[in-house]
């Protein structure tokens, strides 16, 4: 509870100005430490959607940790006390610097991974997050103390400041700072800026203490001016910053897993997220609350329609989905605002968002992953989001029949399922459905359920593609689906998100040839079929392990170790219902190793392996730390002296070949590199383009295949190595940008 005392008139004159940098120089280190964190901590646990997911919830529980620490403050009625009391809280808090991973909890788990994140992240930065998380209601109770006598502007306008400051340094980090400074140099910035900002907060905490509100020992405790809030009203802070808060982590998971597993395509709806609270606390919103329900009605029924639509034009869908997860965030947002209590109440009313915000997020990141076995959250908050609409009155009759004829619209969809002409038909049906939504849009309830029953059409309605099993773990979604294959027959896949991790044709003529990746042809089936021609058994180590295709390329005699982060693959490519390349087709030893490769492969022997494959980066979360000179010099010392290590280099949206030739340089190897392009006239998933990368400790190991042209040697084209202090994933992504588009400098 808040507690104003009557005193003398403040004395010392503050300007508004420093309460606004304070509050954005806060926000702006709580948003820089979240992906500096993330660069830290999580490649460790393979970079997948549901690791940034775990890490924003626990952001959010450590926000809400702030903002209750910042509404218990409030009842100490000194601002002094308040001061001395948050001073003494943030330099406790510094302890824990400079910023740095704590080693308390053990090397990563697996098996626990999200135990083990959590364990981390609150040794490592939980303290000085939440204390840093408290300043925006703070500086604003205090904002009310000196200025609600004077008529000065209201506190709420600095939320807005705060989130700018966030928003700017979201966006500065992934353009600016990694790929300019170093790790090393980040950690210390940042805690330099800290306690830069310990000094600034303690300037403004002197001004307003000096302001004279600190009551005599004889005056009376005047009680609030504003009554409490009913708990109807503080339920619905919390479901109106739920909502948006899941949705945002949705959006992201579906995009990274069923359309586009771009980098760096989280940082996109946390900004839109950011952006929503800035214009919705702002005084003049640059997007009035009216017209924000006007797109919103538009772009959710026109994502309803889209999102069994998988296969559609990328950025398309992109800004589909965007604006459908932006629209509902602010609608929202502009409703909490329009429910807030006076100044008086502030901190209990941050209190009860982050609360929602931290519901929210922990719905999908601890939640969804066990309940659902697809991304089911984020359909369902978008649904949910309908909810904060206008409920209006009475409704009319013709509402009613448009109603009607939307529900008939969205079970004919169902319906047409089966008939041949399907496309048109059912989009058709789908569009109907949405044109009535839009129509009953000023009736939440209307619009609500015409919104979810295009959601629930869309299970039956999307991309026809023949997925027989899909699972959900930590790690993601793994989807397994059948294609008929001219020539070959039905051939059974592998799919992690977007991005194929094997396949395995059913017909027996051909259910132990290796395919995709992995096929005779390809860079990674020469190497292995060249170490089939060595006389002594070979010692192999696969870093991913997929459908388990490599087991076919061991001969008996032979020793293949697979090297997996995710169980659950190992549990999909061992059974034989799913794949049989292990149970069926493999003729020397298969062990298995559940971990981070870098982390297990330290564990085995120096001059141990005739051939080590490190195929963890076809897909876009790329585990950088896999890819930098500390580890290539662990993999080098790990062959033997003739032995050849093997980068599967393919990937879609980074040009990965300059910084793995620039490591191998740095490291002491010799690397050639080979783009090969799989023959269009053959079968479909018979073989896939591959890049890839063979690296020796000296020339002589590569020697076998410097008479083949298609191997080159491997040019780093001038780029700095990476190593674990410096990574430059946007110059990956910018250069591959550059090779596909041309005009680019």
């Amino acid at each position: 509870m808040t507690s104003i005392q009557a005193g003398a008139r403040p004395t010392t004159k503050i300007s508004p100005a420093l309460f606004a940098v304070t509050v954005f120089a806060s926000a702006g280190l709580v948003f820089m430490v979240q992906p500096m964190v993330a660069k830290l901590v999580l490649p460790l646990l393979g970079g997948s959607p549901s690791v940034w997911n775990t890490s924003m919830a626990f952001f959010q529980a450590m926000l809400l940790a702030g903002y209750g620490y910042a509404h218990l403050l409030q009842r100490i009625a000194s601002a002094r006390r308040q001061a001395m009391i948050h001073a003494g809280a943030l330099l406790v808090a510094a302890l824990v610097l400079p910023l740095r991973v704590s080693e308390l909890a053990g090397p990563p788990s697996s098996e626990h991974p999200i135990l083990w994140l959590l364990a981390v992240l609150a040794l490592s930065i939980g303290a000085p997050f939440a204390v840093l998380s408290a300043t925006a209601p703070l500086v604003q109770a205090w904002h009310a103390r000196v200025f609600r006598e004077e008529g000065g502007p209201e506190p709420y306008v600095l939320y807005a400041a705060s989130n700018l400051g966030s928003l700017i340094a979201l966006l500065a980090y992934p353009a600016i700072f990694e790929p300019t400074t170093t790790l090393q140099g980040q950690r210390l910035g940042w805690s330099l800026g800290y306690l830069g900002f310990v000094l600034l907060m303690g300037v403004l905490a002197w001004r307003v203490s000096r302001a004279a509100f600190d009551a005599p020992a004889t005056s009376a405790v005047l009680a609030p001016r504003a009554p409490p809030a009913s708990w109807t009203r503080r339920l619905a802070w919390v479901a109106l910053a739920a909502v948006p808060s899941s949705l945002m982590l949705g959006v992201t998971t579906h995009l990274t897993t069923d359309v586009a597993s771009a980098p760096f395509l989280w940082v996109v709806p946390l900004a839109l997220y950011l952006t929503t609270f800035i214009i919705a606390f702002s005084e003049k919103p640059a997007i009035r609350p009216e017209y924000a329900l006007i797109l919103h009605a538009l772009a959710v029924a026109a994502c309803a329609v889209m999102l069994p639509f998988k296969t559609a034009n990328f950025l398309v869908q992109l800004a589909v989905h965007l604006g459908a997860f932006f629209f509902t965030a602010l609608v929202c947002h502009q409703r909490l605002v329009s429910l807030r209590p006076p100044p008086e109440r502030l901190t209990e009313f941050y209190l009860f968002m982050s609360l929602g915000g931290v519901l929210g997020g922990a719905f999908n990141a601890f939640l969804s992953p066990v309940i659902f076995t697809n991304v089911y959250e984020y359909p369902l908050m978008l649904v949910l989001g309908c909810l904060a609409r206008p409920w209006g009155g009475r409704i009319a009759l013709w509402r009613w029949f448009v109603f009607i004829v939307g529900i008939a619209a969205a079970y004919a969809a169902g319906i047409l399922v089966q008939s041949q002409g399907f496309d048109d038909n059912v989009k058709l049906m789908l569009g109907i459905v949405a044109v009535c939504a839009v129509i009953n849009s000023p009736r939440a309830l209307l619009f609500f359920a015409l919104i979810g029953a295009i959601s629930v059409a869309a299970e039956l309605v999307g991309d026809r593609v023949d997925t027989r099993q899909s699972w959900r773990s930590f790690f993601g979604v793994l989807r397994q689906s059948e294609a008929p294959i001219p020539g070959v027959g039905q051939v059974r896949m592998l799919a992690h998100g977007t991005t194929m991790h094997g396949a395995q044709a059913l017909n027996p003529d051909y259910d132990c040839r290796p395919f995709t990746y992995y096929a005779l042809e390809t860079p990674i089936g020469q190497v292995f079929l060249a170490g089939r021609e060595k006389p002594h058994p070979l010692t192999i180590g696969a870093v991913g392990l997929g459908t388990g295709a490599v087991s076919v390329y061991p001969r008996p005699g032979d020793h293949l170790t697979f090297y997996e982060i995710d169980p659950l693959v190992q549990r999909i490519a061992t059974d034989p219902k799913h794949f049989t390349y292990i149970s069926n087709c493999a003729e020397g030893r298969i062990d298995f190793v559940i971990g981070d490769a870098r982390l297990t492969l330290q564990n085995e022997p120096k001059d141990k392996f005739d051939i080590l494959l490190i195929d963890a980066f076809s897909s876009d979360a790329v585990p950088a730390h896999l890819l930098t000179v500390e580890a290539m010099r662990g993999y080098l010392d790990r062959l033997k002296p003739d032995g050849v290590l093997i980068l599967h280099l393919s990937n879609r949206n980074l040009a990965l070949a300059a910084p793995a030739a620039a490591v191998v340089k740095a490291a002491g190897g010799e690397g050639l590199h080979q783009i090969y392009s799989h023959d269009p006239n053959v079968p479909h998933l018979w073989a896939s383009s591959v890049e890839a990368m063979i690296v020796g400790k000296t020339p002589e190991a590569l020697e076998p295949f410097r008479a083949d042209p298609d191997w080159r040697p491997a040019d780093d084209q001038g780029v700095r190595p990476w190593t674990d202090d410096y990574t430059n994933l946007p110059g990956a992504l910018y250069a591959q940008l550059r090779s596909r588009m041309g005009w680019l400098p």
